[in-house]
């Protein structure tokens, strides 16, 4: 009767060992795919920032900003 008891409480621990392994892992799935999600996204933000800081470097330019005085100083005496 006792070695039965033991049986089942065996069977039990090993059957929750493995459920548990299976929660494991599959939370280590979805945080490894959250975390690829979220270095895409970090990605695809520095190249938009690269991009808008090359925008803005080309406004604040002061070649650029000497061309653009040059046009309203040349569009001014033409009207």
């Amino acid at each position: 009767m006792r070695s039965r008891f033991h049986l089942v409480f065996v069977v039990f621990c090993f059957t929750a060992v493995l459920i548990f392994a299976v929660y494991l892992r599959n939370a280590n799935n979805r945080i490894f795919y959250e975390l690829c999600t979220c270095r895409g996204e970090q990605s695809r933000l520095k190249q938009e920032l690269g991009t808008k800081q090359l925008l803005l470097e080309g406004l604040i330019n002061p070649a650029a900003l000497s061309r653009r005085f040059d046009e309203l100083n040349t569009n001014e005496t033409n009207e």
